[in-house]
């Protein structure tokens, strides 16, 4: 008796079942970086047309988190598909590393009772440690890159690139020294950038104020009245009593009608929209006298005076009122708010500002002096019920600026800082926001309505300020005028020699720098080092020259810049800005935006809430490919969610994929391409549709969806590939011809052929998402140790005559439409148990002629695409199907159900067709 298991073609390869990435993954890596692919790749890549991905610098501060490693992921993902593209992708990672959070740590951990030099020293240290932690985690994510030689905004020739960045824009003309209220964390001690500061609700003291006209006879004449009769008073409300000190103007709205009203309490000034609401907080029923109606135009420079100060108070006509809330007036105190600021500079009033860096009230202040400005409220509003000026006292939550890292409410306050003008013309007569707004139009964004965000953030940014009063960061080398504070005239020629002593020595060269060195003994005498280092904004945002523009494999301007949805109003603005003023156009073609991650239901990731989701937990439990996969298949545009439970459901997409890789393989594992491999015209003719159909699958991840970054369509076509175009049809229909057909025939071989192909297709179009399972799957089919999938380029499928292939992929959709209506039909005879496998059934398809002449012209073999034991086809109006169970017994070997099994002598429990091949006349197929 043969054994006849033995004689069909079950084949295994060492690619496992089980991925096991979790301890896998690790081992891998060591053994990719010994073999130093990364510079290998970038030997192969040479000469091609590069591409270029610039790194937004994460801070060197703490472990990375999800965000962070959705970011690197998705840069990865991009850059292998481009290498695959045909491209020189080179991927250089950077490090933010200045700024106030690790001054903060150092002082943590070290106090700051030291030398400046000292502290500077420790916090290059503890810069560089968080980098070290930083990059391992990022390595093991699969992330590809010149790990060896990364940038560092903290190296040396980095700062001295950063300051010559600086020089530039003070040579084209944007630099400038003003007092402009800037918002000011009192904690950091510092003014913040648009980008350190965030929104959340704050409960204030909401108080309606009134302001005493001084001169009753002009503001009966605004109101065209003969006269007025008693006390007049201009009503202001603010949710900040301390900034009241400061008032040095009220500002009405030119176009807003407004009422004078006889009340209790004297004649009121109220813009009409808001005098009810007011006046009913003011306690006020109704049946109040409106003496008169006139505009805020009719207004302007009547005069008030001060409700507790000798002060006189202008009205103004300011842009900025409304009557969304309030009274329609607005008190105005230019050292504390931007659009206070820009009224009174439009009416020539030099601002006032009696708060210092500490947030306390300097010592002529009266009442207040040395105080805080929190502690100040209550006195101010004391201060004004004993005036009689304090028509109301309430509390109101609203949204209020705070800073990103203390988590404190802000103050705005006007001091002495160093700004990049948006609206100042420049050496080439342009201003920066122009340019700006030019260079958005000029960038393709993904998603598209990153565009409107970005140009509306440029539209209505205020001027950039730079400096910042901190120890560690890089400093602003300028020699100042010491009573004019004008910059040294040879500032340009004079920074250029101090970013050559920057390039050999760090920043210290410069804190270190006695002027002397630099200057004669009379410009000694008149002029002093500025104290200030630059925003950290400023770092990141001149990377691109202090390193696109400095590094041999690199390019300026880059292609993509790839980070949060956050950086509209952080990195992507402080590059376009800082590029723009430079070199005129922004430094990126392309910017993509991605969303945070969310838990499953919605939250931010919270440690109080216990729904934290580590990168280092999930790679050390389910594998870095099962990240990256998540990453991949979530639509990253929008929130990103996760949880175990989504990881768990990924893990089970990421099964069957590998499960169809396993098969793909073993059943190549005996396959040789050189030796084996059947020219196309040659095929069987499903095998040559499989081939369209994988082709087809690759010209449109590598033709569409991978150029536009749409990796969770490439992910939802890969799967569906797998489980239905491969797994539910061809692989199905397959497995026969695989198992059952001598292993060197035509038939088998021909699969083989077609299974090579798609095999190595596959491999590559996952490689950008599943790097590892991409690397170890290539192991088996690729070209030997040294061998990488990184090394290669999309697969070349053979090619057939365009008029073919569309007659061929019609013909073979019809027989998949048949073959769903068989499968279809004999679901009911499986139910209710009279037949088991489909193959114990025949069938009999009436179809309209063109159908019934393709499936007639299969011949026999109709039934192995059927999977049924035979089927017959007749002519007929539609599309019917009649199934019965077979008569035949049911052959040992191929399962077949026929009526020759026991036929062939010496092979009594099979069928004749697999005797045959048993026995070496290998069967003929052309068709399937």
């Amino acid at each position: 008796m043969t054994d006849y298991r033995k004689t069909v073609n079950l084949l295994d390869t060492p690619f496992p079942m089980r991925g096991d990435l979790a301890k896998r993954e690790s081992q891998w890596l060591k053994s990719w970086y010994e073999q130093k692919r990364y510079q290998k790749l970038r030997q192969i890549s040479k000469g091609r047309p590069k591409f270029i991905l610039h790194d937004g610098p994460p801070y060197a501060n703490g472990d990375i988190h999800i965000g962070h490693a959705v970011n690197k992921i998705l840069k990865d993902i991009i850059l292998r598909s481009k290498t695959l593209a045909g491209f020189d992708a080179p991927y250089v990672p950077g490090w933010d590393c200045h700024g106030l959070p690790i001054e903060v740590m150092v002082e943590k951990l070290h106090g700051r009772d030291m030398p400046k030099a000292k502290f500077r020293e420790l916090c290059r240290s503890y810069a560089a440690e968080q980098i070290a932690r930083q990059k391992k985690d990022f390595i093991r994510l699969g992330v590809l890159g010149d790990w060896e030689h990364p940038y560092l905004t903290m190296d040396y020739k980095t700062e001295a690139d950063t300051v010559r960045t600086l020089g530039e824009i003070y040579k084209a003309g944007y630099l400038y020294r003003g007092a402009k209220p800037v918002q000011f964390c009192l904690d950091c001690g510092s003014s913040l950038a648009e980008a350190e500061v965030e929104y959340k609700d704050k409960v204030s003291s909401a108080i309606d104020v009134a302001y005493p006209f001084k001169d009753t006879a002009a503001l009966a004449a605004a109101f065209g009245l003969d006269k007025i009769e008693g006390e007049a008073y201009g009503v202001i409300w603010t949710t900040t009593p301390w900034t009241l000190p400061a008032s040095q103007a009220v500002s009405a709205g030119a176009e807003i009608v407004y009422q004078l009203i006889d009340t209790p309490k004297g004649r009121l000034v109220l813009a009409k929209d808001l005098a009810q609401s007011a006046l009913e907080r003011y306690g006020f029923s109704d049946g109040l006298k409106v003496l008169a109606e006139t505009t805020g135009e009719k207004l302007e420079n009547l005069h008030l005076s001060h409700p507790f100060l000798e002060r006189d108070i202008p009205l103004l006509n300011g842009e900025h009122v409304t009557t969304e809330a309030g009274t329609g007036l607005v008190h105005t105190a230019p050292a504390h708010g931007l659009e206070d600021y820009f009224v009174c500079i439009k009416y020539g009033i030099e601002l006032i500002n009696p708060v210092n860096a500490q947030g306390r009230y300097i010592a002529d202040t009266p009442r207040l002096a040395g105080m805080t400005v929190w502690e100040a409220n209550p006195l101010v509003i004391d201060w004004l019920a004993e005036n009689g000026r304090l028509l109301a006292n309430g509390k109101i939550e609203h949204s209020y600026a705070h800073c990103w890292r203390h988590k404190t409410p802000l103050i705005y306050r006007a001091t002495g800082q160093w700004f990049i003008g948006m609206d100042k013309n420049g050496a080439d007569g342009k201003t920066l926001r122009n340019k700006a707004l030019q260079a958005v139009d000029d960038t393709e964004f993904f998603p598209a309505w990153g565009r409107a965000r970005l140009q509306a953030m440029i539209e209505g940014r205020p001027d950039w300020v730079v400096s910042r009063q901190r120890f560690w960061g890089t400093p602003m080398t300028f020699f100042a005028h010491k009573e004019t504070g004008e910059l040294h005239p040879d500032s340009a020629a004079l920074l250029e020699k101090i970013a050559q002593r920057i390039e050999e020595k760090g920043i210290e060269a410069w804190f270190a720098l006695d002027k002397s060195e630099l200057l004669d003994a009379e410009d000694c005498e008149h002029y002093d080092k500025l104290p200030d280092t630059m925003d950290v904004w400023f770092d990141s945002g001149s990377t691109h020259y202090s390193v696109l523009k400095q590094r041999e494999e690199l390019a300026w301007p880059a292609d993509l810049y790839l980070e949060g949805s956050d950086q509209h109003r952080g990195w992507f603005q402080s590059s376009m800005l800082t590029g723009c003023a430079t070199l005129g156009r922004a430094p990126y073609k392309q910017l993509l935006t991605h969303g945070f991650v969310v838990d499953q239901d919605g939250r931010k990731m919270s440690k109080s809430l216990g729904n934290v989701v580590a990168p280092q937990e999930v790679y050390n439990e389910f594998g870095a490919d099962i990240l990256r996969l998540w990453t991949a298949t979530t639509d990253y545009s929008g929130e990103l969610a996760i949880s175990k439970e989504i990881l768990k459901r990924v893990t089970e997409s990421y099964r069957r994929l590998r499960n169809t890789l396993r098969f793909l393989l073993a059943n190549l594992s005996d396959f040789h391409p050189i030796e084996d491999a059947v020219p196309q015209a040659d095929m069987v003719e499903i095998d040559r549709y499989a081939l369209v159909m994988a082709r087809r699958l690759q010209e449109k991840l590598a033709g569409d969806y991978y150029p536009r970054y749409a990796f969770h369509f490439a992910v939802q076509d890969i799967v569906a590939f797998c489980s239905e175009d491969l797994g539910a049809f061809y692989l199905d229909i397959l497995k026969d011809r695989l198992y059952t057909t001598p292993a060197g025939s035509h038939a088998r071989r021909s699969a083989q052929t077609a299974l090579y192909h798609i095999t190595r297709s596959l491999v590559l179009l996952v490689s950008p998402i599943l790097c590892f399972t991409a690397e170890e799957a290539w192991d088996i089919i690729g070209g030997g140790e040294e061998d990488s999938v990184l090394f290669h380029t999309w697969h070349d499928f053979p090619q057939m005559p365009s008029e073919s292939e569309a007659a061929l992929s019609r013909k073979w959709q019809a027989v998949r439409e048949v073959r769903n209506a068989v499968t279809a039909a004999i679901e009911p005879l499986r139910s209710d148990k009279s037949l088991g496998s489909s193959l114990q059934a025949e069938v009999v398809i009436t179809a309209p002629a063109e159908l019934a002449a393709a499936l007639s012209a299969l011949d026999g073999e109709l039934r192995f695409a059927l999977l049924v034991s035979k089927a017959e086809v007749k002519e007929g109006a539609e599309l019917s199907v009649e199934v019965k169970v077979s008569g035949g017994e049911k052959c040992e070997r191929c399962w077949h159900y026929t009526a020759d099994v026991g036929t062939m002598a010496g092979h009594e429990t099979v069928c004749a067709r697999c005797a045959e091949n048993v026995e070496g006349r290998a069967e003929s197929r052309h068709y399937v």
